[in-house]
């Protein structure tokens, strides 16, 4: 790859790496922001070195990268299910102990309670992981998933009054 090239691509990259975070972000990315950026720039790079013609708009090409980065971020984010171990902590934070209760029926409800939080949507069962395993704010929360604090909230009002309405049922 000729060097003159190598510094307008990377002249336009410098240009353009604001504006490619704030598009990540935007799109729920937040904290691989940086990352994907960064592989936008590679990608870039790559594809010029290619044996193919020489890339004719180089802005565009990089916005039509971000855009599928940012895709293939997103349905790495659906596909990523919360680990059973994490349902099982909060399944265990949101069951109250007690003492008469006999291992048995502490069992039943716990894997009550898994399924419970297995059936919830996956961004209401993955703030109640955030908010009752790791203890994370509703903002914390907020900035991590990319919505508002009161979406959080929402979602853990939601989760919680399922679960609520499910145990005071199996009673």
């Amino acid at each position: 790859m000729a060097e003159h090239a190598i510094r307008a691509l990377t002249r336009v990259f410098t240009d353009q790496a604001p504006a490619l975070r704030g598009f990540f972000a935007r799109r729920g990315a937040n904290d691989e922001a940086e990352d994907l950026v960064q592989e936008t720039y590679l990608r870039l790079l790559r594809a010029h070195q290619g044996e193919g013609e020489r890339i004719a708009n180089p802005e565009a090409y990089l916005y039509t990268v971000a855009t599928n980065l940012a895709r293939e971020q997103a349905a790495r984010r659906q596909r990523s299910p919360v680990p059973l171990e994490d349902v099982e902590q909060v399944a265990a934070l949101m069951t109250s102990p007690d003492g008469v209760e006999d291992a048995t029926e502490r069992v039943q409800r716990r894997e009550h309670m898994q399924a419970l939080l297995a059936g919830l949507p996956t961004r209401t069962r993955a703030v109640l992981v955030m908010q009752y395993r790791d203890g994370l704010t509703y903002r914390q929360i907020a900035d991590r998933m990319g919505v508002s604090p009161h979406m959080v909230k929402k979602h853990v009002v939601r989760g919680l009054a399922v679960c609520r309405r499910a145990m005071g049922d199996a009673k």
